[in-house]
């Protein structure tokens, strides 16, 4: 018995000393659903970190709500390190080598469906940073898929809307409609046992039981018995990569966030504009240049890939310059060089996002979507997983090898070294808007995190400002005039994008999460004992 208790000792002594030294006094999670966020509470019960956390939430949200993300999507995640490190995963969907450029346009079917993403991004950040085994991070997801969980509304809605369409493909119909031919109600227990296996057997094997042997094969021909591009070589040659990170400054906090595949540096662009503003003197004066400024920005999306355009989109000095034009009424957009892409323009974004961080001082800000809703509506039978859309013009004409760029804008924000807010949002092209708006809110204007989430955001279409006004809100939006500049209040919930975050509290030294109000999901929090 000594031995045993000798190693029981040991256990609960490192145990002891990792809490003692532990510079923050929780863990937490928040994600848009709230059976991820447990899973993610799950892992931190289980000694895991926050790597351990998302990378379960990553694979939960791909059961729970099919019709934001899932095993057939992409992701992009940023990352601090206890140790200080910033990295980060791009594990973004991927044009098939034996594509041919067309200008055909299609918005779903087995032509869209490019490399998933999702399986290697997760695997990759666990497997690097973890500390959990990859079979205990998959059991929350594997448990959901095999005993079922019940539909939210949202979730339930989501499906419903896109019934037509999906009936359309023999998989989509199997795993996602009754047999009365209808979506799921609000509410059902939804059950997805091949699913499930498919878990299992990533779970077991890895990545390569994913993009390689069985499922791999299973893929391949269904999608190219039905026209799509898909090989055997496509998926095992797909790797998650090591993002390239881009810093700017805001508020005297260091801004950190992803270079293309996602769209950091107008995140960056957007911030750094505004940090040479002065003070808003009214909330219509902050809705109104907040709109000029985006709108501004969002005419370099275009131009990421130039090295001398990427110089200047993100250069803090540049930014001063033109936050001089704004106020002197003569700031330029850049002109388009073509056609926007349709997910610029989609009147309602799509995605999911969750943030985590521990008690040591890792944070994972992750996004991950098969976008748009439903993605290409397309899913394998016998797989139970939807793929997203990548081909056909939705995010815009691309290369074979190339990967999809989007909205995507997962963002850290470091004061002395220390992370002091994390965040990224769902919802296409709302998803930087809703970033940049949230830090504004709270570095700038000083306010709570939760706040910060409640309060209005706008949107410029065209050459008007979009403000959010639904119901729970309206009290909140100030007298805004219509006629000193053009302004449309929008009463629609969920359309200006879905931020779920983390911030620090450092006179607790307390990680405080917040889920976005208008969506489903919740934040759990786990305190050191």
């Amino acid at each position: 018995m000594k031995p045993i208790l000798t190693l029981l000792l040991g256990i609960l002594c490192i145990s002891c000393q990792d809490t003692i030294n532990s510079p923050y006094t929780n863990n937490v999670i928040s994600s848009a659903h709230p059976l991820s966020s447990k899973a993610g509470k799950q892992m931190y019960a289980l000694g895991g970190n926050a790597f351990d956390a998302a990378v379960a939430a990553g694979f939960t949200l791909a059961v729970v709500e099919p019709s934001m993300s899932g095993l057939g999507g992409r992701l992009q995640a940023i990352y601090h390190l206890k140790e200080g490190t910033i990295g980060g995963v791009d594990a973004s969907t991927q044009v098939p080598k034996n594509y041919i450029p067309n200008n055909e346009k299609h918005a779903h079917g087995y032509t869209t469906i490019g490399i998933p993403g999702v399986v290697a991004g997760l695997v990759k950040l666990q497997e690097e940073h973890g500390l959990l085994s990859l079979e205990q991070v998959l059991q929350p997801a594997i448990d959901y898929a095999e005993k079922g969980f019940n539909l939210l509304p949202g979730e339930a809605l989501r499906q419903q809307s896109e019934l037509e369409i999906l009936s359309k493909y023999e998989g989509t119909r199997y795993h996602f409609l009754t047999s009365e031919n209808k979506t799921y109600s609000e509410g059902s227990l939804f059950i997805q046992k091949d699913l499930a296996d498919l878990l299992r057997k990533i779970a077991k094997e890895g990545k390569a039981g994913f993009y390689e042997g069985e499922i791999a094969e299973n893929m391949v021909y269904d999608i190219q018995q039905n026209g799509g591009l898909l090989t055997l070589e496509d998926l095992k040659d797909y790797k998650a990569l090591d993002s390239e990170v881009l810093t700017g400054e805001f508020q005297s906090a260091q801004v950190y966030s992803l270079f293309l595949p996602s769209y950091g540096a107008i995140t960056i662009q957007i911030l750094q504009i505004l940090d040479h503003i002065s003070p808003f003197n009214s909330e219509e004066e902050w809705a109104t240049t907040l709109g000029k400024v985006t709108d501004f920005a969002y005419s370099y999306r275009q131009y990421q890939k130039d090295n001398d355009s990427l110089t200047n989109i993100i250069s803090y000095d540049k930014a001063k310059e033109w936050a001089y034009q704004l106020q002197e009424e003569n700031l330029q957009k850049v002109a388009y060089n073509e056609e926007l892409p349709a997910s610029w323009t989609a009147a309602m974004g799509h995605t999911t996002h969750l943030t985590t961080a521990d008690k040591f001082g890792n944070i994972v800000s992750l996004t991950q979507t098969i976008g748009p809703n439903m993605g290409s509506k397309v899913a394998t039978k016998g797989l139970g997983f939807l793929y997203a859309v990548t081909l056909g013009g939705y995010l815009g004409e691309y290369k074979p090898g190339d990967r999809s760029n989007s909205h995507i804008s997962p963002t850290l924000f470091l004061k002395d070294g220390k992370v002091i807010l994390a965040l990224g949002a769902a919802g296409g092209s709302r998803i930087v808007t809703a970033v940049t708006q949230v830090a504004h809110r709270i570095l700038n204007q000083k306010k709570e995190l939760n706040e910060a989430l409640m309060l209005p955001r706008i949107y410029p279409v065209n050459d008007t400002i979009w403000i959010e006004d639904h119901d729970g809100i309206q009290h909140l939006n100030a007298d805004l005039n219509p006629v000193n500049e053009p302004i449309k209040f929008i009463n629609q919930k969920a359309s200006f994008g879905r931020v779920h975050a983390i911030s620090f509290d450092s006179i607790n030294k307390k990680w405080i999460g917040a889920a976005d109000p208008d969506w489903e999901g919740t934040v759990e929090i786990v305190e050191n004992k």
